[in-house]
């Protein structure tokens, strides 16, 4: 059996990149002054102990039990991860889930191995910055480096973990879907979701609040941006690889369903265990990565304003540990939540054959969000009552918080307005579909993602116009630029109920998943299973009720995968917008920055950020389009509908189709982005400000008219399924070509630009302090290594489409040989099909 070689690119090709890199930065290394002070170096937290709170308890101490909450929510995480492991399962049901884990083992570990690749690009500059340039003891830049690992582990390891969970819950909430009642079926998966959400959040809570009290102040600023760039660079390449996996197997498996006439999850298709392997790779390790960094990134930036912006240093005490104490604040609020919410929902629904499985996720929102917001003004007039000698500062920071915790259970509705089931939009495009097939289809998912991104577009601009008049209400009096902190703040709230966000979204792949081990495990033809069931489980299974309960549960876990896209990006930007203000100030401070709307390079800046942007979604699509044609040409030659089920080798080579393409992709989209950050910065400090913010826009308009256009197609395929009972028609098929239009939309590009967009901020504050070392040390040579930068990142956006292109249809019967694309990733793994030129 031969392979997709080396991702398409090679190992030779990879080594001179890194070396020349290497290069670059030893050889400018004597042009640049040693001067020590600037930046992410001068970053020194002042000692928490020096303020009291709460009549007498200083900082730290108060701080202290912030460390206990999170030790007490990671054990709520693991408490309900041993509590779903041990529930009941029927053997069948158990043995698809567990193959489903392995190879979402091996997916993960070879997404490890390429982390450990990046990092090392990292750890370059990192040691380039503060070991050469600041000149920081070699201990020190060491410990910088331990807390990167440390943010780039933390990525991996909860998603991981989030991988576990949910392959445990897919098959408990299958089976438990037999009893015939439909509780179960939402109970099950928000338990995984909250288990996921709880011990992500508390890990982010225990790194966090360790460098705050135990790291020195002078390295504590640097270890955060280390952290910061650790986690950022794990979440962005597990969640494009994810998005491209995921996106692979889905097209794949689905078109199986036009091409053969077969059901959904067919047991004969090899596609169904890659696409429910995607499931867990795109849907659940990336949404967890993704949330651990956007947590950890958005405090980050707050505390870099923090150091940056206020001058008392009493004040920035006073700041740090309010903003901690919120966080803090919310763990205790969404666990409240969860546990009201869930009385609430046992109390109705506990013995119903049927319900909506929308409205109890809905009040979970609601009720944490209001939760959090009544906390949020009771606990910061009893933690900031005077701040900078101003005693009504407390409430206006308290609502501008709020703003943000009301954004995330504000958006959701809006989101459902335009992927909900029941949504007009969505109905309309099954309109539309019914008299002009997938052409139609396609074109009124477009309308519902374009409105959506102007609704969405309008209520994040309310929020945030809010907290900016807040900010002109007496916060210029204790710090510069009140409105980027007002802007940081709103981010900090988007994730204030960051638990409830991460469950709710994790709760889609687990509903996804549940449906597709029903379909494998042939649980309904097996010999005698009604009475073993009822002899071993001690209940009679109701086949019919279980398959319509986990259909439409799968609905409603569309419809709330589609609602958190929208508050994570809208995080990333408006979050971004406080990292690149530190940015801007560090910029200003060395006389490198002039913006004027009027000078030609921050307008060339921000035509750069939107090119970069759709050159990225191009690229991430390229490589699904792709691996999707191999998927497909693979399936197709081997699918044998007179067996039972599908071999187990072939499931495992479209698994690797999946996985070579992943990396294949990923590969070519981050070396171009890593590169492109630096030789902007090089450039011009104005032309690279530019380029950051208009990403930001671009990013999230794109993301938010891709999540929901996406979101909206998927609905619209199971309105027809479930609620119209219209499988194998033509009107099916047409949803069907629409849902695998909207799968690389929803779960590969427009997620994956969320992280994208926060990595390229925080990698940006070290490559434009290495610009401003080079211009200090005197001459012209930024110019040039940024020319050489741009010529590499150039190289791999040629790869990233001519090296992954689908070549021309083989002659010969059973080739699968490459016909063009530049020695890129061509090649079929499998059993049929032959290698690459």
């Amino acid at each position: 059996m031969q392979s997709i070689p080396d991702s398409g690119v090679t190992r030779p090709c990879l080594r001179r990149v890194f070396f020349a890199f290497l290069v670059l930065l030893v050889l400018a290394a004597p042009m640049m002054a040693q001067e020590q002070g600037g930046g992410e170096a001068s970053l020194k937290l002042p000692k928490l102990s020096t303020v009291t709170f709460l009549g007498g308890i200083n900082g730290s101490s108060l701080l202290m039990g912030g460390l206990v909450v999170s030790a007490l929510g990671l054990v709520f995480g693991l408490i309900i991860f041993f509590r779903l492991r041990n529930m009941p399962v029927h053997g069948s049901m158990r043995e698809v889930s567990e193959l489903i884990y392995e190879t979402c083992k091996t997916y993960l570990a070879t997404q490890g191995k390429f982390l450990m690749m990046l990092w090392v690009f990292i750890a370059v500059i990192i040691v380039f910055y503060f070991g050469l340039l600041q000149g920081m003891e070699a201990y020190k830049v060491a410990i910088i480096l331990v807390f990167s690992v440390i943010g780039i582990s933390g990525s991996f390891c909860v998603a991981a973990f989030g991988m576990r969970v949910n392959t445990f819950a897919n098959s408990r909430t299958a089976f438990a879907s037999l009893t015939g009642k439909a509780y179960p079926c939402y109970d099950i998966p928000l338990q995984a979701g909250m288990s996921i959400g709880m011990l992500l959040v508390s890990v982010e809570l225990l790194i966090m609040l360790f460098i705050l009290l135990f790291v020195p102040g002078d390295l504590a600023g640097p270890c955060f941006i280390g952290f910061a760039i650790g986690e950022s660079l794990g979440a962005a390449a597990l969640r494009v690889a994810g998005g491209i996996f995921t996106k692979i197997a889905d097209i794949g498996s689905d078109l199986m369903k036009i091409v053969f006439k077969i059901k959904e999850d067919d047991a004969r298709n090899p596609g169904v265990i890659a696409d429910c392997t995607g499931d867990n790779a795109g849907d659940s390790v990336g949404p967890s990565a993704d949330g651990f960094e956007t947590y950890g990134v958005t405090g980050v930036a707050l505390i870099t304003f923090i150091l940056l912006a206020v001058k008392d240093p009493v004040v920035q005490v006073q700041l740090l540990v309010w903003i901690f104490s919120m966080r803090i604040m919310m763990v205790i609020s969404s666990a409240a939540g969860y546990f009201i919410n869930g009385a609430i929902a046992r109390a109705r629904y506990s013995r119903a054959p049927k319900m909506n499985f929308e409205a109890p996720l809905t009040t979970l929102v609601w009720l944490t969000s209001i939760l959090s917001i009544v906390l949020t003004y009771i606990v910061s007039s009893m933690m900031i009552p005077t701040l900078g000698g101003d005693s009504s500062l407390w409430w206006k920071l308290a609502t501008v918080i709020s703003c943000g915790t009301l954004a995330g259970a504000l958006i959701p509705e809006f989101v459902k307005v335009f992927t909900s089931t029941k949504s007009r939009h969505v109905n309309e495009i099954v309109t539309s579909s019914r008299e002009g097939g997938a052409s139609l289809n396609i074109l009124s998912g477009f309308v519902a993602g374009n409105f959506s991104a102007y609704w969405l577009g309008f209520t994040m601009l309310f929020l945030m116009s809010i907290g900016y008049l807040m900010s002109t209400a007496g916060l210029a009096g204790i710090m510069v630029a009140p409105a980027v902190f007002a802007f940081g703040l709103v981010a900090f709230g988007f994730l204030g109920m960051g638990p409830v966000t991460i469950a709710v979204d994790s709760y889609g792949p687990v509903t996804d998943n549940a449906q597709s081990i029903y379909e494998l495990s042939t649980i309904e033809t097996i010999p005698g299973i009604e009475a073993d069931i009822q002899k071993h489980f001690g209940f009679k299974p109701q086949f019919e009720t279980a398959k319509e309960n986990l259909e439409e549960n799968d609905g409603a876990g569309n419809t709330f995968k589609a609602t958190s896209k929208p508050v994570l990006i809208g995080t990333a930007v408006v979050g971004a917008t406080t990292m690149i203000f530190s940015i801007i100030l560090l910029l200003a401070k060395a006389g490198y920055l002039h913006l004027e709307l009027t000078q030609a390079p921050v307008l060339l800046g921000f035509i750069c950020g939107g090119a970069v942007v759709y050159w990225f979604c191009g690229a991430s699509m390229q490589a699904v389009t792709t691996g999707a044609y191999r998927a497909v040409e693979f399936i197709k030659r081997n699918m044998n509908l007179d067996k039972k089920e599908a071999d187990l080798e072939d499931s495992i080579t479209v698994v690797k189709i999946c996985t070579q393409y992943a990396q294949a992709g990923m590969w070519n989209i981050f070396i171009a982005l890593m590169t492109f950050t630096l030789a902007f910065a090089f450039f011009d400090p104005n032309f690279f400000v530019a380029y950051l913010i208009s990403i930001a826009v671009f990013g999230l308009f794109q993301a938010i008219y891709m999540a929901n256009a996406g979101g909206a197609w998927d609905n619209a395929k199971k309105l027809v399924e479930v609620d119209l009972k219209e499988k194998g028609t033509a009107l099916h098929a047409a949803t069907v070509i629409g849902d695998t239009v909207g799968d690389p939309f929803k779960d590969t590009s427009s997620v994956s630009l969320n992280p994208i967009i926060k990595f390229s901020t925080l990698f940006g504050l070290l490559a434009v302090e290495i610009a401003v070392h080079i211009k200090q040390g005197g001459g012209n040579y930024a110019p040039f290594v940024g020319v050489v930068m741009l010529a590499i990142a150039l190289v791999f956006v040629w790869r990233s489409f001519y090296a992954m292109r689908i070549p021309p249809k083989e002659t010969e019967p059973q080739g699968a040989g490459g016909g063009g694309g530049g020695g890129g990733a061509h090649g079929t793994a499998g059993r049929e099909t032959a290698g690459t030129h």
